[in-house]
């Protein structure tokens, strides 16, 4: 029992990795500058009504121009570490052609000047924004993708892997597969066949494959590398921690994760999925399956909310429908489940095998207010992030590999399908000047990074 007046400590351990997330075509803006191709999110928000107020990512945080200050913004916040995209259209504008030396340069100086502010940068391959040129001639699901992706990836590590030892192949696989090619929520937008869309996520699964190898044979010699994964449907979180609902929430986890996390980490794809696929399951050829299992260093996960699971009297996994009033951020889905990220590593290593870990993407909307003297007081989102770390914090005191967390995100931007309607941002952009403001937040965020603890 903690002595009365004693602090509970919840630190963690030495060189965890505390930093922000942030992707290409969200913050970066210059779309149609420096060389830069046509990618499908530039496409995708010209069509009426896919972006719910309208607007494109051709300015966005306008951080092409202004990265030199924003490397400044996180040094001062007290963060050491920045996991940042490298757009594919702006390095080969039509995706497999020229290479454009420009959108190189840019990304030169973009990871130098982290590294002069002792920053490190984990730079994420491939972040949705896949050149348009590629998708009008079939995109994820034609073959030809996958090759250029390759040569895309060689031409990233070739260049920057001198001094970038950090690496992610993709982000979330079942979203630019899953809600690109099958809801068509997302860009491209399409809405197509089950036989189609697996064979996307099979391209993408093979693709990260191929990235894997390139890190090996390309970058420094001291260079890590995985994927960033998410889980659709959410993680399951057991409803009580018994024996039954454990077991039941960790079936689920099993059945929603095999089509992506078995082909990588079992180097095949389960009976259960292929059953369940039929004549819908993706073409294999000889050799993918060894290719996407080659063996990575850590696994990415993005998690920001989970459902909750109980047994059935047979021991079947029930979802349990949530009450209206239950808690959420700014957007439905976001609802407040701080103990998912627990369930999210535990259940990755014990049915996987998942050795190593980093918490890639944890955040939340709120709709933010400004204050009369210009402050944003987001406690909401403060207890949000600092409920998610206990839970990362449980996983490392029972001895699970965490090695850091990326919060998402360091500024609001715009954000995808929602434009500029939801700030999950730790500072505050101001759209009509882009001033970036520190939230509450932020400053609170940077403490923990500083004394390595929650604060």
């Amino acid at each position: 029992m903690t002595q009365p007046g004693k602090v509970l400590s919840y630190r963690f351990p030495d060189g965890f990795a505390w930093g922000v997330a942030t992707a290409s075509a969200q913050i970066e803006g210059a779309a149609t500058e420096g060389g830069k191709g046509e990618s499908v999110w530039d496409r995708f928000a010209t069509l009426p009504g896919k972006i719910k107020d309208g607007t494109t990512p051709a300015v966005a945080c306008d951080h092409f121009r202004r990265f030199e200050a924003d490397a400044d913004l996180i040094r001062d916040l007290g963060l050491r570490h920045y996991r940042l995209s490298v757009a594919w259209p702006r390095v080969i504008p039509d995706g497999d052609g020229a290479i454009n030396e420009a959108g190189l340069d840019f990304y030169d100086r973009l990871v130098d000047a982290l590294l002069a502010r002792g920053i490190e940068p984990w730079v994420t391959i491939f972040h949705w924004d896949l050149p348009q040129a590629l998708e009008d001639r079939g995109g994820w699901p034609d073959r030809g993708t996958l090759h250029a992706y390759r040569r895309y990836a060689e031409t990233v590590v070739r260049r920057l892997g001198d001094r970038v030892s950090r690496w992610f192949t993709m982000n979330e696989i079942p979203c630019f597969i899953g809600y690109g090619y099958s809801t068509g929520y997302f860009a491209p937008g399409r809405r197509e066949p089950a036989k189609v869309v697996n064979q996307g996520y099979h391209h993408a699964i093979l693709a990260h494959g191929h990235a894997v190898s390139v890190v090996r044979q390309f970058a420094r010699p001291d260079a890590l590398v995985g994927l960033v994964h998410n889980h659709l449907p959410p993680p399951p979180i057991p409803v009580t921690e018994t024996e039954a609902d454990i077991a039941a929430a960790r079936a689920e986890y099993e059945r929603t994760n095999a089509q992506l996390m078995g082909p990588i980490f079992r180097g095949r794809y389960s009976d259960a999925f292929l059953k369940a696929a039929g004549a819908d399951a993706p073409s294999v050829e000889p050799g993918d399956l060894e290719i996407i299992s080659t063996p990575t260093d850590f696994l990415g996960l993005n998690i920001y909310a989970g459902d909750f699971v109980r047994a059935r009297p047979d021991g079947s996994p029930e979802l349990l429908p949530f009450p209206r009033q239950y808690p959420h951020g700014d957007l439905p889905w976001l609802r407040v489940t701080p103990e998912v990220l627990y369930w999210g590593i535990r259940f990755a290593s014990e049915v996987f095998g998942v050795r190593a870990f980093h918490i890639t993407e944890n955040g939340a909307a709120f709709d933010d207010a400004v204050t009369p003297e210009g402050e944003i007081i987001d406690l909401d989102r403060r207890e949000y992030i600092r409920n998610h770390l206990i839970s990362v914090h449980r996983a490392i005191a029972e001895g699970y590999d965490v090695r850091g967390y990326f919060l998402w995100t360091l500024m609001d931007n715009w954000e995808w399908a929602e434009g500029f309607t939801k700030r999950f941002g730790i500072v505050r952009t101001d759209y009509d000047t882009l001033d970036r403001i520190p939230k509450l937040s932020a400053r609170w965020y940077g403490e923990v990074a500083r004394q390595n603890r929650i604060v």
